[in-house]
């Protein structure tokens, strides 16, 4: 009793203890649930089909268009014969072949699946090549195979290839595939095949790494089972591709050739984990698909796809001791779980990159539209002559207008960068070292980096001291004989001298003129070369003041003409300069010059002109012998260079020296003031480095000393002739020497350097615009605009305005869509 009146208190209450069931929901509660569940499916399924068909889109404008778009992408990888065929032909749903297209590994295939269930049969169309236009749909299966085929074969040909980047496109609809898109790369190989170049298998990895190597495209790598994990050959290749894998899925394919090896659980599991290789994060997936290639429908290809799932569980379960940890790795076995997992994680990406995609499209619809504008305006010139020529002379007023400061002086570019040595001056020019000049010239500031102005009084500066670094050349004495017997027979009392002053004419002319020539050359070089310092200030000051004038470095044209005009009015300019400093030189080398006449000069010969005096009086000078007598006299002349050396060294201040011209002695020579006189006949000069022409003081006292030693009676007259027959081509030899430093320096000191200076500098300043003007725009306007718009570039122009249209187009439908998308995450 007690128990049973302590049990029926506990009896009584044990109602009390438990809730009270919940109502059964009616018939039409339950049908709201059913129906708001398949909204919310349906809802979700649209969402997501809206997104995919938006990033297909998206996807077929960037290849059209060559966009480099971050879009969320899937790339298969793998080694050839690795099952990567065969995966995209279980994703679509169908087979059409593309294992057996031995060439569809040389290109890669961009598959874009849409689940369409409308589409109970495959519908499969290609975007064509350069377009983002698709092709009419294609349901043959062989049809298929046999295009990707022949587009690959032709495009390696056009592009003489064995390998290409660049992808198929094939958008396949179909009622039993998922919305999936897969870039399958070609495979990877270790050896080329017969016919195809040995660089092959390194281009193909080349390419894939490229494909695969986006931070924004998943890679599905794919291995065969029977590989074992550490003799994997193309598991550091992904590794460089992806280093952490957390973008990488990997793939076991042909999972059923390893499954009869597998006896114990443990051995499954440690297969499974793949432990040691991937890291503990990392999940592969196992995959069997069906061996079978004959032919069979499309539904039985499907439902052989799925009782190999089936077959690989079973014999895991029944047929290995222990089975397998179905709880960690059943969700990785299967095709079917690897389906679900490239869809979703697709899907999962795409959701992600939606915001980041809409702000690129935004970005890319706002540089489309300033590229249409810049067109529109190109165009707009075209038919705008009058402002076009405004803004062009505009332009070349303002490149003159640093020239000039330029050559006044100025600092701007840098000089350090833009500046040029005297070494590179003459490299860059083309022009090495002066002619008939066996040593180097290094004027003052030769190492220092100069440009305009400061580089042109350089070169002034260099060519005095390469002209004073010359003296008067060896004449052979045949020279002297036929000059001296021509003169001899015309008679008069100066036929030495006139000898003489003719032989230092010659050479004047013929040793002179070739440096002044390259004067000329090196200054004309020096001005075209501040062109390009023109153009870079006029850029820094529109950069600076941020001036709002047209932009003309997009007419190449233009600015080719007028830096060709400049080039030519200096080339004109350094033509003239020769002309006048040539007429300069045929002044002073004239024989009706009065240099080699002025009673100051002759006084200034000394004793070397009384003693030729003696020979130009005496009427056998015809008997004359010249030949070569090895005369002690001759020796002694300090004007006749040594026999083994061409050029003679530059006479000095005071004593002379036969030493060789030191590098010192070369950059003592200056321009000189005009505020300091100089002596015009041949006086010391004692500023600017100018050779002392008292230097043949000596020689009259050794000439003095010689002809002392003979009478003057006319028995001995004959002897004295005889002995001094020897050495009048020394004495030639040194007057001409005198008349040609004579010559040298009346034409160095007085005509070439102002004639230079007013030759070039001058019309730079005051007619250069003019001229350019004169030849850019003194023209018809056809002929204008010639150097604006070359021949079929307004229709080109054209062909560019309407692909950018197009783009325009594109880009903002598939902004539209995703600003829809945004609105609805």
């Amino acid at each position: 009793m007690a128990a049973s009146s302590l049990s029926s208190p506990a009896a009584s209450r044990t109602p009390n203890l438990k809730s009270a069931p919940a109502p059964s929901p009616s018939p039409s509660t339950r049908r709201m649930a059913a129906d708001a569940a398949s909204a919310a499916a349906a809802v979700a399924a649209a969402d997501s089909k809206a997104r995919f068909e938006a990033y297909n889109r998206l996807q077929a404008a960037a290849v059209a268009f060559g966009e480099k778009l971050p879009i969320p992408e899937i790339v298969a990888i793998g080694g050839q014969s690795d099952g990567k065929s065969s995966l995209l032909e279980a994703l679509l749903g169908f087979r059409f072949n593309v294992r057996e297209v031995e060439m569809g590994t040389r290109r890669p295939l961009v598959l874009q699946m849409v689940h369409d269930p409308t589409a109970l049969e495959p519908r499969c169309r290609f975007q064509e090549e350069d377009s983002e236009e698709y092709g009419s749909p294609m349901v043959m299966a062989t049809a298929i195979a046999d295009l990707i085929k022949q587009r690959t074969e032709s495009h390696l040909r056009k592009i003489q290839a064995a390998v290409s980047s660049k992808p198929i496109v094939m958008r396949a609809e179909y009622a039993h595939c998922p919305n999936l898109t897969i870039i399958d790369t070609p495979g990877f190989v270790l050896k080329a095949k017969r016919g195809e170049p040995e660089s092959t298998p390194d281009e193909i990895r080349s390419m894939v790494k490229s494909l695969a190597t986006p931070p924004h495209r998943l890679v599905l790598f794919l291995q065969q089972s029977s590989v074992e994990w550490c003799s994997s050959i193309w598991l550091d290749t992904l590794k460089e591709i992806d280093p952490t894998f957390r973008r990488t899925m990997i793939v076991i394919s042909k999972f059923d050739n390893r499954l009869k090896e597998f006896t114990e659980r443990w051995e499954v599991d440690t297969f499974l984990s793949a432990s040691g290789y991937l890291g503990d994060n990392i999940h592969p997936f196992f995959v069997a698909l069906p061996k079978d290639r004959g032919t069979i429908s499309n539904e039985e290809f499907r439902r052989q796809i799925c009782q190999v799932d089936i077959d690989v569980l079973r014999h895991l379960r029944d047929n290995v001791k222990g089975g397998f940890n179905e709880e960690k790795y059943g969700s990785y076995i299967g095709f079917s779980c690897l389906r679900k997992y490239l869809e979703s994680e697709l899907q999962k990406r795409y959701k992600e990159a939606t915001p980041a995609t809409l702000a690129l499209l935004e970005q890319r619809c706002t540089d489309v539209s300033m590229d249409l504008t810049r067109l529109d305006s190109k165009l707009q010139a075209t038919s705008d002559v009058s402002q076009l020529r405004r803004s062009a002379m505009l332009h070349a007023a303002s490149i003159c207008t640093h020239l000039h400061a330029l050559l006044d002086g100025a600092a701007d570019p840098a000089p350090e960068i833009w500046g040029k040595t005297t070494e590179e001056e003459q490299m860059h020019s083309g022009i090495g070292s002066w002619p008939g000049i066996n040593m180097p010239v290094k004027p003052a500031n030769s190492s220092l980096k100069l440009y305009g102005g400061a580089a042109f009084e350089r070169v002034m500066h260099e060519f005095r001291c390469a002209t004073y670094s010359m003296e008067c050349p060896q004449v052979s004495r045949e020279k002297v004989a036929n000059i001296l017997l021509a003169h001899a027979g015309r008679g008069g009392s100066s036929r030495l001298t006139e000898a003489a002053a003719e032989i230092a004419r010659a050479a004047a002319r013929s040793w002179l003129a070739p440096l002044i020539d390259t004067a000329c050359d090196r200054l004309a070089f020096v001005l075209q070369s501040l062109f390009d310092l023109a153009m870079e200030r006029n850029r820094n000051k529109d950069a600076q003041y941020h001036q709002n004038v047209e932009d003309m470095d997009s007419y190449v044209g233009f600015l080719a003409a007028l830096r060709c005009s400049y080039y030519k009015f200096v080339k004109e300019l350094s033509k003239q300069c020769k002309q006048i400093v040539r007429h300069h030189l045929d002044s002073v080398t004239s024989p009706y010059s009065h240099i080699c006449y002025d009673n100051d000069f002759l006084s200034g010969v000394g004793s070397v002109a009384n003693s030729m005096s003696r020979f130009n009086h005496f009427t056998g000078v015809t008997s004359f012998d010249l030949a070569d007598s090895g005369s002690a006299l001759e020796e002694a002349q300090e004007n006749l260079p040594p026999r083994d050396q061409q050029h003679m060294t530059p006479p000095n201040k005071g004593n002379e020296s036969k030493e060789v011209l030191r590098e010192s002695q070369l950059t003592v020579p200056e321009t000189p003031s005009p505020d300091l006189p100089s002596d015009v006949h041949g006086g010391k000069k004692k500023d600017n480095g100018i050779p002392n022409d008292g230097g043949p003081r000596k020689r009259q006292a050794r000439m003095a000393a010689y002809t002392n030693r003979n009478h003057h009676n006319s028995m001995i007259a004959a002897d004295d002739m005889g002995s001094k027959s020897g050495s009048s081509y020394s004495t030639i030899c040194a007057i001409s020497a005198q008349y040609f430093a004579k010559m040298r320096e009346v034409l160095i000191e007085r005509n070439v350097p102002s004639a230079l200076n007013s030759g070039f500098l001058t019309p730079c300043r005051e007619r250069l615009f003019l001229a350019l003007g004169f030849e850019l725009f003194a023209v018809s306007d056809d002929k204008f605009m010639d150097m604006f718009v070359a021949p079929g570039a307004v229709d080109a122009i054209q062909n560019e305005r309407q692909s950018l249209l197009k783009r325009q187009k594109i880009l903002l439908s598939c902004l539209n869509e995703f600003k829809n998308i945004s609105r609805a995450l």
